[in-house]
């Protein structure tokens, strides 16, 4: 009897795991990037800027404006520095500039939370399904920054090596 119950058990906890309710991005991900804080308000929009003008528009040529030279990287596949950083983009994944739009184009913002010097971006992050590559699902992933007079000079996120 026991057996029977630790089995139906353990087959309504796998259909409730597969049952996820999607992550889904902000409808106004451009409002979550301000505050009524100065600095804050600051740290924000530099954020949103490194997202929509280096990450998604591949201007790696503006990386100067948005994060210092010392640049220290959390990441596991960059390396420390505003020069190793852009070389990285540039030089190992070959991204090329595209013209800069006027809002985020591919990235799903879930929130942004500024606190201090730090600010946390929270977004859609979509995989194919391990049991049925033809199919996705969603989870969460996230950019954190710490910022020094308005540029960013610390980085995390959840990259792994592959």
């Amino acid at each position: 009897m026991r057996l029977l119950a630790l089995s139906v058990g353990l087959a309504l906890l796998a259909a409730h795991a597969q049952a996820q309710t999607p992550v889904t991005g902000a409808a106004d991900a451009e409002s979550l990037f301000t505050s009524a804080d100065p600095k804050l308000n600051r740290n924000k929009q530099t954020a949103y800027h490194i997202m929509k003008d280096l990450l998604e528009a591949n201007h790696w040529e503006l990386a100067d404006k948005y994060l210092t030279e010392r640049y220290i990287q959390h990441n596991p596949l960059a390396a420390d520095g505003r020069a190793a950083v852009v070389r990285f983009f540039t030089e190992v994944r070959h991204v090329h500039p595209t013209p800069i739009p006027q809002k985020l184009t591919r990235t799903k913002v879930v929130s942004v939370v500024a606190e201090g010097d730090y600010v946390v971006v929270a977004a859609v992050a979509e995989y194919p399904e391990p049991k049925d590559p033809t199919k996705n699902y969603t989870s969460t992933w996230f950019d954190m920054w710490r910022f020094v007079d308005g540029r960013a000079d610390e980085h995390w996120d959840g990259a792994t090596k592959k």
